[in-house]
């Protein structure tokens, strides 16, 4: 490197990196590190690049591994870098662009050491590595420093006590992909990491006070969404002897080595996602997601999980409670924007964290009058489950189960009102309520995974979320009344199939291979269980809501031959019995009326009926409701799941998928 521009394919070959990973002891004082960090070189832009930048840095590496133990090379060069972010602040205020371009290339080439020491040794090893000093072969500093957590401290206190400026941004971005790096250990185990040194660094002593400010930072950085810097914007002035120095760092390093968006590995879409017009806020929630799904320590609960569960709105003056040692206070309408406008993986995951975890958040989100907003994403991230990973769908989903469990959130669904859904496309959508759009996605995201991914977990969570809004049912579209008897009517048609195939396989001959038969007994058991929630469904919305469903009503009577096969069925029969009772109620007073009646005519002879009907004569059955219950040792889930998202979304962070060994690389 140095004052030179360099080609990544050169770095094997650069003077200075040889120096540094050389058998030559380099002191903290020596000018060689000024000419160190001076360097710029155009930034990786595809996948091939950022490989060769792997493999060129594993070369070096290999070489200091070698000749550290002698050198102490590493630990000189992290002391260097600790005295510079000593004076980074004051850098910052006094716009000395060459100070700051210095020590983020220095954290730079700290980064990618980083990167692949994790990737080949133990986290005890690599401790053992920045504590070799310049003394004979092997030895090591026997005060009780421990560099590697100053340099995390260190990390930490750069990401929330810098200014952000422009030519503070690459920097910013630079500390929190080096943290990342610092807990990537996990993505080279295949289980779940539940005692670790940098853990236990994050989670206890020096790092532990600026839990709070860490995670509010953090935060806000999602919040905001700052781009970073034009090109062109701290472009340094020309100096009169033309030295080496000279480098705009919009240019080389302002863009940053590790500020390329990474075209990163499997799973990743060819296209860029609409986070990454913020690198910062793209790295600041991964790295949020990283801390709070970390295991909690045998004697300490996770502080960053405790900070996002218990921090609460600027305007709630109430004191924290005891039990919350780490919590603060952030702008929840600034927050509630940024979850509306942002649809990536890793945002609906943040929401969900904070809707299911932190009660404050909860409690605001429900109160909005423009719910609209949130809720609208969340239904066409589902309505787009072709293009989304299953963890997403899963994650909107069980989303949307939590707000419905609030009765109140049930009922205003209905009271919006909304124009011309572009991006329903199979019927014209002119005005439709959320309630009955809701519906429409949820029942159509059933039917796909009936026909394409069959898993008895997504229909259960969707059945449970129309479940819970079924006895606030308001004014149903027409067509939302339509697809939910539409709905019945699958599953009536698979329930017969299921029921013929059983009846056939136990009149045929016996089967003298090996194959085994399928159990059709089984099958039927869950498309029983499907159908009975199915007509729960119906039953609760006649028995709470009949005369605000005049639709519901007509599309029964349309459909009202499917009904008959369930009526005497020992499954179904007392379900059955308030739906039997609407239809031949209905149905008797159609055939009062006469022949040939008009749609319209026969909404108003079920409008006068409904007045007509006792309500008395209706089953009162248990209110639905179901509720969402995190899995028995969630992190099993999303440890491994947030790591995918590093893995694939990380700005300009490459992992050679031979070397992961947490998830498997042809997964969602």
């Amino acid at each position: 490197m140095g004052s030179n521009s360099s080609r990544i394919s050169d770095l094997p070959k650069n003077e200075y990196l040889k120096k540094l990973s050389g058998t030559e002891s380099i002191s903290e004082n020596d000018p060689f590190w000024n000419q160190l960090f001076s360097f710029s070189f155009t930034a990786p832009t595809s996948s091939t690049e950022l490989k060769l930048l792997e493999e060129a840095t594993i070369s070096v590496c290999k070489s200091l591994v070698e000749n550290n133990p002698r050198t102490g090379n590493l630990g000189a060069l992290t002391k260097v870098f600790l005295s510079r972010t000593r004076e980074l602040r004051l850098s910052a205020e006094c716009q000395n662009h060459i100070f700051i371009w210095q020590t983020h290339n220095a954290l730079f080439i700290i980064c990618c050491l980083l990167k692949v020491f994790i990737c080949e040794m133990s986290e005890e090893e690599l401790q053992l590595q920045f504590m070799y000093e310049e003394k004979s072969p092997g030895s090591y500093s026997s005060n009780s420093e421990d560099l590697l957590e100053e340099l995390l401290c260190s990390l930490v206190q750069l990401i929330t006590d810098t200014p952000l400026l422009d030519i503070t941004y690459d920097i910013s971005v630079e500390a929190i992909s080096a943290m990342v790096v610092f807990l990537s250990c996990q993505l080279f185990h295949k289980e779940v990491l539940r005692q670790s040194i940098s853990h236990k660094y994050l989670m206890q002593g020096p790092c532990l006070p600026y839990t709070s400010k860490l995670v509010k930072t953090l935060l806000y950085n999602f919040i905001r969404q700052e781009k970073p810097p034009p090109p062109g914007t701290h472009v340094f002035p020309p100096q009169s002897d033309g030295g080496g120095l000279l480098y705009g760092l919009a240019s080389g390093v302002a863009t940053g080595l590790w500020t390329v968006f990474t075209l990163g590995g499997a799973s990743s879409k060819t296209t860029a996602s609409p986070e990454l017009t913020s690198p910062l806020a793209n790295q600041s929630l991964l790295l949020l997601l990283v801390l709070v799904n970390l295991t909690d320590a045998p004697d300490t609960p996770n502080p960053y999980r405790q900070a996002v569960t218990s921090f609460k709105n600027t305007q709630d003056s109430s004191p924290f409670p005891p039990s919350a040692p780490h919590a603060f206070q952030i702008n929840f309408n600034s927050l509630y924007t940024a979850l509306c406008e942002q649809q990536s993986d890793q945002a609906t995951l943040l929401l969900y964290t904070l809707l299911h975890q932190n009660s404050n958040v909860r409690t605001y989100v429900l109160a909005r009058t423009d719910v609209e907003n949130l809720v609208l994403p969340i239904l066409e991230i589902l309505y787009h489950v072709e293009e989304r990973n299953s963890h997403h769908v899963y994650m909107a989903l069980i989303i949307l189960l939590i707000l419905t469990e609030d009765d109140g959130f049930n009922r205003s669904i209905h009271e919006v009102i909304l124009k011309n859904i572009t991006w329903y496309s199979e019927r014209v959508l002119t005005e439709i309520s959320l309630g009955s759009l809701l519906i429409l996605v949820v029942i159509r995201t059933i039917q796909y995974n009936m026909t394409r991914t069959r898993d008895k977990y997504l229909h259960t969570n969707c059945l449970a979320a129309l479940a819970n809004m079924s006895a606030q049912f308001r004014s149903l579209h027409q067509y939302a009344a339509q697809r939910i008897i539409s709905l019945f009517s699958l599953l009536s048609k698979k329930h017969n199939k299921v029921l013929e195939q059983a009846t056939q396989s136990l009149r045929g001959p016996l089967s003298s291979s090996d194959v085994p038969l399928p159990d059709y007994a089984q099958d039927l058991s869950v498309i029983e269980e499907v159908i009975r929630m199915m007509l729960e469904i119906i039953n609760s919305c006649l028995t709470n809501s009949l005369h605000h469903n005049p639709n519901l009503v007509y599309a029964l009577l349309y459909k009202r031959d499917l009904f008959e096969q369930f009526r005497t069925h020992p499954s179904f029969q007392d379900i059955m019995q308030n739906i039997d009772l609407v239809i031949s109620f209905f149905s008797s007073r159609l055939l009062q009326a006469g022949a040939e009646l008009s749609v319209e005519r026969v909404l108003e002879i079920i409008k006068q009926g409904v007045v007509a009907l006792p309500k008395d004569r209706l089953k009162k059955f248990p209110e639905l409701k179901f509720r969402y219950v995190e899995e028995e040792q969630p992190e099993e889930f999303f440890i491994p799941y947030v790591w995918s998202l590093v893995y694939n979304s990380a700005v300009g962070l490459y992992w050679n998928p031979q070397d992961i060994q947490l998830f498997a690389m042809d997964s969602d």
